[in-house]
């Protein structure tokens, strides 16, 4: 069996069903993202690319990101030699980056894959950076998406994942369950018509592994100098790890 939410599904139905999830809010996925954050996941995600910090000629592969909100601000970093391929399980969301992409004029330096993370399409030992940005929580299988990522990256390569995570305050924790619970799916019924699929993405939050244990299973996968930075108080945390 799988989580989806609070609930326990088979593990052969999950990814269908975070497909549909994904499906239905993709137009306005990122309209979302900014009113339950109040804008802050944008700070989240410079911060992810301040720490990456890639290098023109760098082989980036950032899953699970298909609305392109890293894959972008990976390319801009990389400036004329950039090199960033965007893999997402979902068309709807890739659909929806493709088009971002194009309304920006980002015509060189992008690749777009559908594929699976715990069955990535690609070579072994294909990149220099892997990053996955609130999508982790979304696999079936969180083990063998790290064993996956750890596959797919070059000797010297470094991992980052960005993912809501365990609150560091008590008293803050209890007051960001009780909007997050109440915010996301009222938000989902009345901008994105779908208030089921947001209480799925606050259920699933809340049934992610804290840090501590995260960081253990990216140890186990294979990754070594495995650290972890909690941001606002560990609403989200950003883990990094190293192929040697």
């Amino acid at each position: 069996m799988a989580s989806f939410g609070y609930r326990d599904v088979p593990k052969a139905e999950k990814a269908r069903m975070v497909r549909d999830v994904f499906e239905s809010v993709a137009p306005r996925y990122d309209l979302m993202n900014d009113l339950m954050s109040g804008g802050v996941h944008r700070l989240w995600k410079n911060a992810l690319v301040d720490t990456v910090n890639p290098r023109p000629g760098e082989k980036l592969l950032d899953v699970a990101g298909g609305t392109g909100d890293i894959a972008f601000r990976l390319l801009q970093r990389q400036a004329e030699r950039g090199d960033v391929t965007v893999c997402d399980i979902n068309p709807a969301m890739l659909g929806v980056g493709r088009d971002r992409a194009i309304d920006r004029g980002l015509l060189h330096g992008l690749t777009w894959a559908t594929g699976d993370a715990e069955r990535l399409p690609f070579p072994d030992r294909s990149f220099d950076v892997y990053t996955i940005a609130f999508g982790l929580r979304n696999v079936t299988d969180i083990d063998q998406a790290l064993r996956e990522a750890y596959r797919v990256l070059k000797p010297g390569g470094r991992y980052f994942c960005l993912e809501f995570s365990k609150v560091t305050s008590a008293p803050i924790g209890r007051i960001y369950d009780t909007y997050s619970e109440r915010a996301l799916p009222f938000f989902g019924r009345l901008v994105a018509r779908d208030a089921e699929s947001y209480r799925y993405l606050h259920e699933s939050i809340r049934r992610f592994p804290p840090q501590r244990e995260l960081a253990e299973r990216m140890r186990a996968a294979g990754f070594e100098r495995v650290s972890w930075r909690n941001m606002t108080f560990g609403v989200v945390a950003l883990h990094s790890g190293w192929r040697i």
